[in-house]
C-alpha cells in the first residue's frame, strides 16, 4: 500500500508534456523505461459520450486506471463522481475534487476503511453482500439516515470475459433478509450488481436486472438507487462487440421490464470502456534472439492483465534511424525480469527486421496496465506523456 501511495504522489506532481506523436516523444526523450502515452482528448470524448448516452449517473471506476491525468480527463468529459474500492482511492478523489462523490462499492471492507471514509472523508455510499459486512457498517456509522447501503447481488455466469459473482454478490435468498436489515437499521436501501469484466453480450444486463426485479418483489423494500456496475467493453482486435448503444438499450429495457420508475437513481461504473483506447505503452527492445524478443516491460508491469485475459493488443514497430522492412512475422515476446513466466501469452506480429534498440508501441492499454504495475526485480521505472494525435 505504501508503494501505491508513493507512486500516486509522484504521478500527481508530474508536469504534463504533450507531443504530436510517439515519434516526437522518442526523439525528445530516448527513454530507457516504458512510456505510457496518454490520449487525454480521447478519454474526454469517451467520457462525454457515455454521460450523454447512459440514462443516469456515470461513475468512473478508479481501480481501472487511477492516474491523475486519466481522472482529470474523465472529469473534463463530464464525470463528476467515482466508484472507489479502497480508502486510498477515497483519499485520492477527495484530495483532487472537492465536489465529487465517492461511492465505496467494494462489498468487503476493513472496519478502519469504513470508519475513516465515513468520518474523515464524508463517504455516504457503501456496498455490502453479507450480514456481517452490514454489521460492520452499522457499527462504524454514526447516523444511518444519511447513508445509502447497496446490497450487491450475484448474477448468473456468461456473457463476460471474467465472471465476478464467484467472489462477490448475494443470492436472492440472501439479499431479501439483507435488504430488510438495511431498512431496519435506518439506511437508505439500494441494489447493485456487476455482470463481469469485458461483457460482450448486452443481454447479460437484462438477465441481471431480472434478478433485481425478483429481489425487490420478494423483499418488498423500496429502493432509492440501482447501480448496474461496470463490464462495458473495449474493442480489442480479436473480439467482435455490439455497439455501446446496444448495452444502453438493454439496460433501459431491463429497467422498464421490472417496473422501476424515474424516482430511482440509476448508476453505472464504466472503467475499461472509457480508458482502454486512451493509452498505449511504448517499450524498448533489449535483445533479439531469433524469433524471440526481450523488451523492458512485461507481465509484472503493463501486461499483467495479459497473463489471465487473452485480449489481443495492436502492436507496431517504431524506428527513428532508418526504414522498416515490409515483411511481418510472429515473435515470442518476453519481459525484462528473471522470471521465465514473464512472457506475453500470444505471439506478436512485427516486421522481420526488428532489432535491439527499436521500440514497440502496444495500444489499448489504458485499462489495468499501470494500475497493476509492480516493482518485481526492481523494474518499476516508467514515465507518462500526453500524445495529441487524435
Amino acid at each position: 500500500m505504501q508503494v501505491w501511495l508513493e507512486r500516486m504522489t509522484i504521478e500527481k506532481n508530474i508536469e504534463s508534456k504533450s507531443f504530436p506523436s510517439v515519434e516526437a516523444m522518442l526523439i525528445d526523450y530516448h527513454p530507457e523505461v516504458p512510456v505510457y502515452c496518454l490520449r487525454k482528448k480521447r478519454i474526454q470524448r469517451n467520457a462525454r459520450h457515455f454521460v450523454n448516452n447512459f440514462p443516469g449517473k456515470v461513475l468512473y471506476a478508479v481501480k481501472c486506471n487511477p492516474h491523475p491525468w486519466v481522472l482529470d480527463a474523465c472529469h473534463v468529459g463530464g464525470i463528476s463522481d467515482f466508484d472507489v474500492a479502497s480508502l486510498e482511492e477515497v483519499k485520492l478523489i477527495r484530495e483532487r475534487y472537492n465536489n465529487s462523490t465517492p461511492y465505496f462499492q467494494h462489498p468487503v471492507k476493513s472496519r478502519s476503511a469504513i470508519r475513516n471514509s465515513y468520518r474523515l472523508h464524508g463517504v455516504r455510499h457503501f456496498a455490502v453482500d453479507h450480514l456481517s459486512e452490514l454489521s460492520k457498517v452499522v457499527d462504524e456509522v454514526d447516523d444511518t439516515r444519511g447513508v445509502t447501503v447497496y446490497v450487491r447481488l450475484a448474477t448468473p455466469p456468461g456473457g463476460a470475459s471474467e465472471h465476478f459473482s464467484d467472489k462477490f454478490g448475494a443470492s436472492i435468498d440472501e439479499a431479501v433478509p439483507l435488504l430488510n436489515r438495511v431498512r431496519n437499521a435506518g439506511f437508505k436501501c439500494a441494489l447493485s450488481f456487476h455482470v463481469g469484466s469485458q461483457c460482450y453480450d448486452p443481454c447479460s444486463y437484462q438477465t441481471a436486472l431480472s434478478v433485481v426485479g425478483k429481489t425487490i418483489s420478494r423483499a418488498r423494500v423500496p429502493i432509492t438507487a440501482l447501480d448496474v456496475g461496470g463490464g462495458f467493453p473495449a474493442s480489442y482486435p480479436n473480439m467482435a462487440l455490439p455497439p455501446l448503444a446496444d448495452f444502453m438499450k438493454a439496460i433501459v429495457e431491463g429497467v422498464a421490464a421490472i417496473g422501476l420508475g424515474h424516482e430511482i437513481t440509476l448508476l453505472c461504473e464504466p472503467g475499461r470502456a472509457l480508458v482502454a483506447d486512451g493509452m498505449s505503452v511504448v517499450t524498448k527492445v533489449y535483445l533479439r534472439r531469433g524469433e524471440r524478443l526481450y523488451i523492458n516491460d512485461g507481465i509484472f508491469g503493463s501486461f499483467a492483465e495479459s497473463s489471465f485475459n487473452q485480449f489481443q493488443l495492436p502492436a507496431r514497430l517504431v524506428r527513428l534511424d532508418g526504414p522498416i522492412g515490409n515483411g511481418l512475422k510472429p515473435f515470442t515476446v518476453f519481459g525484462p525480469t528473471c522470471d521465465s513466466n514473464d512472457q506475453l501469452p500470444q505471439p506478436v506480429c512485427l516486421p522481420e527486421d526488428i532489432c535491439e534498440g527499436d521500440w514497440i508501441e502496444f495500444s489499448l492499454l489504458g485499462a489495468y496496465s499501470n494500475a497493476l504495475n509492480t516493482n518485481f526485480n526492481g523494474f518499476r521505472g516508467c514515465m507518462f506523456v500526453d500524445i495529441d494525435d487524435t
